[in-house]
């Protein structure tokens, strides 16, 4: 009698031992409610999904019952009368596999205690395995009812080609969602359970058939279908409507992956887990100036692209543009939009944030307002003459502009307005590069390394979009750096606030206010009647910005960016490749230009930011190019009109 107790007694201990490396219950209830973090833009709107997977979970009631027919007939047709485990079954299935014919057991149950915990269960074929999934099956159904079961089930199973869940298999396979599933699609996905490669219906479309088919005759046998209509059914072809499903990128791409990471981090240091807890980052981008941005950068990269094409040589490979366009509110820093690439799907690479590209003469209102804090006026002037400049251990350095020099005396207005490189230079020696690059640096571009030569003047150091457009946030907002923010605050999926990142708001004193004005005037000169006049003649904006092209040696990069009070926005567009050069087309007011402008005349003509808000300091009034003012000799004016006719042709 003793000894006969032995076996069982084992087998119970053995139970018992592996309890403990079973998922716990708690474990369970919250898979039961898993769902995924979401990034919302500051209206509510959703931008992205954090997933696990690329799942779309369906509720029960729209699933096919087709579907749902087909699986217990085919996978557990004693589903409702037992409690996780079906002895008869297992039983059955030992003896057949003792016998020589390995057979399956699982119920539904045991499916999902399987695909819910892969890590934990295992897929080996062993006694273990199937201890723990039984044991798992056991607690699924302490917590979950039959209905939630299958819900869960059919929301958790992979169907290849990236599609977890029914709903995206539906729309994988038949180009449809769960609820519309007809019998025939309904058989074909759940033949496929038993195994999704050797039973794929896009590889192997035979064997998908014949599976099929013995899910019909399951339905069948279980009377869930007339039997009367099987044969009939089995004839059909199989009609699929295949297309992978690719996870939606949403509107922000490049801010999903870049607040992924810190997200991640949040939720690691306490106890959170982005792709099961619902919650929610609510962040400062504005989804209406998101979407201009989004259409602005695509249009003019695809008219730019056109350009490129033209020019490329036979055998050639084609190189894509690239932009990046980045928009903040300069009162608070908060950041209104964010394009990192044309394409997030083709290019992750983040034009804002990672790539480093000389900004040319977008960096010059640095020296200005370098000249500006040293006690220099915008009438102060140099004459525009060739400029040779030597350094210590470097060659001579020879700026020139695109028009040869009118040799006649150039306001700093001017010279930045219209951008002349020979002013910004000769300006730059009186300065010195030293205190242009702290300017700059407590301005706003704080990661990049800046050298301290002559030709910093110009931008040869490079930097990134998100430095340039923050240091010009500084300038709009009166000489106070604001960390840009993206962040607002984290919720749990109910709404409840779990941090608060707003309304704190370091202002760091970068600039006097009042020489933050003096370069903000000056810099209204470049739209008025300098390089960024296309802002006013094509995009007819009349409200007050400032803003400043620029464009780097060869045409390699494009960069504009424009500031109002309310709004500050900036592109650059470029090849990734530095070696791979742009036309006259490629030169800021002209490729760049464009992006900015048409995002301001939306962000103007919708109201999304006021149009009657100026800059605290009156407006000049508009000046004519130096060639056309009074005291110019008429040859002068004529050569003068010339060169100012080519400027505004070409951009700069």
């Amino acid at each position: 009698m003793r000894t006969a107790l032995v076996l069982p007694t084992l087998v119970l201990l053995y139970v018992l031992v592996l309890i403990p490396f079973t998922p716990g219950v708690g474990d369970l209830r919250k898979a039961k409610s898993e769902a995924p973090s979401v990034l919302l833009a500051s209206d509510g709107s959703v931008l992205a999904e954090y997933r696990r997977i690329n799942r779309q979970w369906v509720a029960l009631d729209r699933i096919a019952p087709h579907v749902v027919n087909a699986l217990i007939a085919t996978e557990d047709h004693r589903f409702y009368d037992h409690h996780g485990i079906d002895f008869r079954r297992t039983a059955g299935a030992v003896l057949s596999t003792l016998s020589g014919d390995l057979q399956g057991g699982s119920t539904i149950t045991q499916q999902l205690a399987r695909n819910l915990y892969p890590e934990e269960i295992g897929r080996a074929a062993s006694i273990t395995r199937k201890v723990k999934e039984a044991v798992t099956a056991l607690k699924i159904e302490a917590v979950y009812s039959k209905p939630e079961i299958l819900e869960t089930y059919l929301n958790t199973v992979p169907f290849l080609y990236n599609a977890f869940g029914i709903e995206m298999a539906a729309r994988t396979y038949f180009d449809k969602s769960a609820d519309k599933l007809d019998l025939l699609e309904s058989a074909t996905l759940i033949g496929m359970l038993k195994g999704t490669s050797y039973y794929n219906p896009v590889q192997n479309p035979e064997r998908a058939v014949q599976r099929r088919n013995l899910v019909l005759a399951q339905m069948a046998k279980h009377g869930k279908l007339d039997p009367a209509r099987v044969e009939g059914l089995a004839k059909r072809p199989l009609r699929l409507d295949f297309e992978r499903q690719v996870e939606l990128l949403g509107p922000a791409p490049h801010v999903a992956q870049h607040l992924r990471k810190w997200l991640i981090d949040w939720a690691d240091r306490r106890g959170f887990d982005i792709h099961a807890d619902g919650l929610k980052l609510r962040t400062t981008l504005d989804a209406k100036i998101q979407r201009a941005a989004n259409r602005a950068v695509a249009r003019q990269l695809a008219q730019l692209q056109t350009l490129a094409d033209s020019r490329r040589k036979a055998g050639q490979d084609r190189a894509l543009l690239q932009a990046g366009f980045l928009a903040l509110d300069p009162r608070n820093g908060e950041v209104r939009a964010w394009v990192g690439s044309r394409d997030f799907a083709q290019e992750q690479f983040d034009h804002v944030s990672q790539a480093r590209r000389q900004p040319g003469s977008t960096f010059k209102p640095f020296v200005y307002g370098a000249a500006f804090m040293l006690g220099f006026d915008p009438s102060y002037t140099f004459i525009d003459e060739p400029v040779a400049i030597a350094s210590q251990g470097s060659p001579v350095w020879t700026p020139s502009d695109a028009t040869p020099p009118s040799y006649q005396p150039t306001t700093l207005r001017d010279g930045l307005a219209y951008s002349k490189n020979t002013i910004t230079a000769q300006l730059m020696q009186k300065v010195g590069p030293a205190s242009v690059a702290r300017l700059a640096q407590s301005m706003g571009v704080r990661q990049s390394k800046l050298d301290l030569v002559p030709s910093l003047a110009l931008g040869t150091s490079p930097v990134t979009l998100l430095e340039m457009v923050a240091a010009y946030g500084s300038i709009a907002n009166g000489g106070n750096y604001i960390q840009p923010v993206l962040v607002l605050r984290v919720e749990d999926r109910n709404g409840r606030l779990l941090e608060q990142f707003e309304p704190v708001r370091e202002r760091e004193p970068a600039m006097p206010r009042a020489h933050a004005l003096t370069l903000v005037n000056a810099m209204r000169g470049v739209i008025d009647e300098g390089t960024g006049v296309a802002i006013r003649q094509r995009y007819g904006i009349q409200a007050d910005v400032a803003g400043k092209t620029g464009t780097t040696q060869d045409n390699t990069d494009g960069w504009f960016i424009m500031m109002n009070p309310q709004l500050v926005a900036g592109a650059r567009v470029g090849f990734n490749d530095n070696s791979v050069t742009m036309g006259s087309w490629g030169q800021g007011a002209r490729s760049a230009l464009p992006m900015v402008g048409d995002v301001f005349q939306q962000a103007f003509r919708n109201r999304w930011i006021d149009p009657n808000v100026e800059f605290d300091i009156p407006r000049p009034v508009p000046q004519p190019p130096p060639e056309l003012r009074q005291d110019a000799p008429i040859l002068e004016v004529v050569n003068g009109l010339f060169g100012s006719i080519l400027r505004q042709l070409r951009g700069h």
